[in-house]
């Protein structure tokens, strides 16, 4: 049976083509996934991101467990709210998954983790944990608003009291904290998926609906999972199951930049980086900007100088009008490659993602 959201009801009455991710019922668009991403760039949009599972971690060593189970060294977040990007490897260096980090307190951080992976996300995060005594709560009983966009903030304090909304809106970016009432909370941080500023929201399912209904009403465009594709592969940022998965390390997706490895920390999956690390990566990420006509694709074959690689993840981007992707290839110097596109090899130009920001290109075109 196909899970859903406490806003399936909404998305269905609002239009939304709903589809299957991962097991979940969720809307794809509301009519136009080309008009919601421009709605994200140029103003605010807003996503269901429920799917996704929070999970509250507690006990007196929750962050030395977190120094053991992820890769990048929760020991920066010092300051209660801040979040830190990680991914969780098995013993392989592979990547479970990737998640955010929120430091509530010294015995309480707070975990997001994708909506595909959660059941074993869950089952290595208990058996991990339990050594170290640490209380592993999965939070279906909350909801998650991504609102995003250059006027998304501004929007969405509207939900908020006064003094929440005024130190809502001084959070600095990767920051979260807890706002509304004691009983019933909601956790606003300065995160997202799109390359645009904005709040992830989560809170009680019961008020998600709401709050939505709100959002809507104050000029905020309903956006589906399509338009969270093309932003997030324009803003470079690399999704579960495509660019990544268990057989591939951070070193070989453009995520080496979220392993500390400076500290003497035995973290799962270290021996295995170091290893690969010492004999040599065997493929980088790199992204592709198409200078042929066509439209680039996962899955598609890369012909490099090296040796062959292949598209991770491939898209047409509305904001530079022009195919772009993700691809993992053999190392080496080379500032052209060749992508199979149904039987045609196409010029594409190797670029360093990502290729939008905050609504502007940030590579030569």
């Amino acid at each position: 049976m196909q899970k859903r959201t406490p806003l399936y009801d909404v998305h269905v009455a609002q239009g939304a083509r709903v589809v299957d991710f991962g097991g979940w019922d969720m809307p794809l668009h509301y009519g136009s996934q080309l008009e919601e991403h421009h709605a994200v760039r140029r103003d605010a949009g807003v996503f269901d991101v429920s799917h996704m599972c929070p999970v509250d971690l507690e006990g007196e060593r929750t962050r030395e467990f977190l120094r053991h189970l992820l890769a990048n060294d929760v020991v920066r977040l010092v300051e209660p709210g801040k979040a830190l990007y990680s991914c969780m490897l098995n013993e392989r260096g592979g990547v479970i998954d990737d998640l955010i980090v929120y430091f509530v307190r010294e015995t309480h951080f707070r975990l997001v983790v994708n909506a595909g992976t959660a059941e074993k996300d869950l089952a290595w995060i208990r058996a991990q944990a339990q050594p170290y005594g640490v209380a592993v709560r999965e939070r279906r009983d909350l909801a998650m608003l991504a609102v995003q966009g250059p006027n998304a903030r501004n929007r969405a304090v509207a939900l908020l009291a006064p003094a929440d909304a005024e130190a809502a809106l001084r959070l600095d970016g990767f920051f979260g904290r807890f706002v509304g009432s004691a009983a019933a909370p909601w956790f606003v941080a300065r995160t997202g998926y799109t390359g645009e500023d904005g709040f992830e929201i989560m809170l009680p399912a019961a008020e998600a609906a709401g709050a939505w209904h709100r959002l809507v009403e104050g000029g905020v465009r309903p956006c589906g999972l399509g338009a969270r594709d093309t932003l997030r592969l324009e803003a470079g940022m690399n999704l579960y199951g495509s660019d990544m998965d268990e057989n591939v390390t951070p070193l070989e997706c453009g995520l080496a930049w979220t392993v500390a490895m400076k500290a003497p920390r035995p973290f799962v999956g270290r021996g295995a980086l170091e290893a690969q690390k010492a004999a040599g990566v065997p493929r980088r990420q790199v992204g592709l900007l198409l200078e042929d006509k066509g439209v680039l694709r996962g899955h598609q074959k890369v012909v490099t100088p090296a040796g062959e690689g292949e598209i991770t993840s491939g898209t047409y981007s509305p904001t530079l009008e022009r195919s772009v992707a993700l691809a993992r290839v053999p190392p080496g110097t080379y500032d052209r490659v060749q992508v199979d596109v149904r039987g045609r090899l196409l010029t594409a130009r190797v670029v360093k993602p990502p290729f939008v920001r905050y609504g502007q290109p940030v590579i030569d075109l």
